[in-house]
């Protein structure tokens, strides 16, 4: 089974005073709303009636229906620019440009996923994100996580609580729903790319819907972790997300009180199918036996 947390995605003990997390955690939200930025305005130009169409946008990675856009590619570079400027020699795991999560040091590893979501932006769908997290040890101390469309920003530092601030510098506190049976619960969820994964993701969705209020599936991890921070869901599930996909959002549901299920430290890739979990308080026990209890918990390997 899946390492798992009940309250922090950081590891047991991080040495780090609040004011440097809380720095870290401005830093992240510093380059996801520079990148998201640029997102935003690069993608009218790249898939809208000037550039749509153009051969050389759009890539695909390990299956043809999983794409990679030139933008995606683009605002990872941003990113990369950027701290290579305010944290000179830190680490960096990027979807698009590789690293490692952990290593023999305790250094801050920055990793980030510069569209979560890309066939939601390739299509137009307004719901995918940039997200950049601090992590040490495998764990997320700070994160933010930018709905590009809508420019929101979700964010939050290890013991720091989060918070959502929308496109008018609104701010809001982020808290779990007080929800307390699974037969109520609105759950998302996700779907791999791999033919063999999505086949068992199908056959558990057939098993567990009839125990939920509804399911709900939007194509950005990122953006589900932070809906479960705000009520928006009461849970989220998925099988195979790499560590970009989680660590930031991850860490913003834990700070608005989530229960967690989280990959093994060291996992920075979703090859093994390890499963992520993030509950409200009051259906954790509930939906983590649920899942368990179908056969959920069990990694669901992509080939």
């Amino acid at each position: 089974m899946s390492e798992s947390t009940t309250s922090s995605v950081a590891a047991a003990s991080v040495d780090l005073p609040p004011e440097e997390i809380a720095e870290l955690r401005r830093i992240a939200v510093d380059l996801a709303e520079s990148a998201a930025a640029h997102v935003r305005a690069r993608r009218p130009e790249v898939f809208g009636p000037a550039g749509a169409g153009a051969e050389d946008a759009v890539r695909t990675k390990a299956h043809p229906t999983d794409p990679v856009t030139v933008v995606d590619t683009e605002a990872e570079e941003l990113i990369r620019a950027r701290l290579a400027e305010t944290r000179p020699g830190d680490p960096i795991l990027g979807e698009e440009g590789g690293g490692a999560l952990v290593g023999a040091d305790d250094a801050v590893r920055w990793v980030i996923d510069p569209i979560d979501g890309t066939v939601n932006f390739l299509y137009g769908i307004p719901g995918y994100a940039v997200s950049v997290a601090a992590m040490r040890g495998g764990r997320s101390i700070a994160g933010a996580v930018v709905d590009v469309a809508h420019a929101v920003t979700y964010s939050a530092g290890l013991g720091l609580g989060a918070i959502r601030v929308d496109a008018d510098g609104v701010v809001e506190h982020l808290r779990c729903n007080p929800v307390e049976s699974v037969s109520l619960a609105l759950v998302a969820t996700g779907f791999a790319y791999g033919r063999q994964r999505r086949t068992r993701q199908a056959q558990l969705i057939a098993q567990i819907l009839p125990e939920v209020r509804d399911i709900r599936r939007f194509g950005a991890a990122a953006l589900d972790l932070c809906h479960v921070a705000t009520g928006r869901v009461d849970g989220y599930f998925e099988h195979g997300l790499n560590a970009w996909d989680w660590g930031a959002g991850a860490l913003v549901a834990s700070e608005a009180g989530a229960v967690l299920r989280l990959p093994p430290s060291a996992s920075a890739t979703g090859t093994d199918g390890d499963l992520v979990v993030a509950a409200a308080p009051g259906i954790a026990a509930e939906l983590l036996a649920l899942l368990d209890g179908v056969g959920a918990g069990e990694p669901i390997p992509d080939r």
